[in-house]
């Protein structure tokens, strides 16, 4: 969020942008959150790599779609998400922000419904997407990647 403030000086118009966090250090543990190897992703990746698969990882599936999933297997076309329980909004563990609720909410509605999206697109690009919750247990969400692929390629 951006908004237009003038210096008094000989600057001329600056920008300065408004901070989503509501305190300093709220701001520095919200940055310090991965995107990519997240303690569910290396547990699930560990085990697909001991099952003999092997896959992109943190890429995007559809080049043209500025979308990026955390397993990809191309030959199969599979796409895997596995989604954090907080950032996706997860049923069972939704919890709501005690600071800046309305920003959370929206922001949170926004990667939902973005998430929505992503799967139809890549769906109606040809993409079998499969998406889990950080909190399924690694050797199920594993199980099931590996039928998948194995249904697409079979040995």
């Amino acid at each position: 969020m951006a908004c237009r403030w003038f210096h008094a000086g000989n600057n001329g118009p600056m920008e300065r942008y408004v901070s989503w966090a509501s305190s300093p250090a709220s701001r520095k543990v919200m940055q310090g959150n991965r995107s990519r190897d997240t303690s569910p992703e290396l547990a699930v990746r560990r085990r697909l790599h001991a099952a003999g698969l092997r896959f992109r990882v943190a890429h995007r599936p559809e080049p043209s779609l500025r979308r990026t999933a955390d397993i990809v297997f191309t030959k199969q076309r599979i796409a895997v998400f596995i989604d954090g329980c907080y950032w996706h909004a997860c049923p069972q563990h939704r919890t709501i922000a005690r600071s800046n609720a309305p920003y959370w909410a929206e922001k949170l509605r926004r990667n939902v419904a973005r998430d929505a999206d992503t799967t139809a697109q890549l769906c109606a690009a040809g993409w079998t997407v499969l998406r889990f919750w950080e909190h399924e247990e690694p050797d199920q969400v594993a199980a099931a990647v590996v039928v998948a692929v194995r249904r697409q390629y079979p040995r």
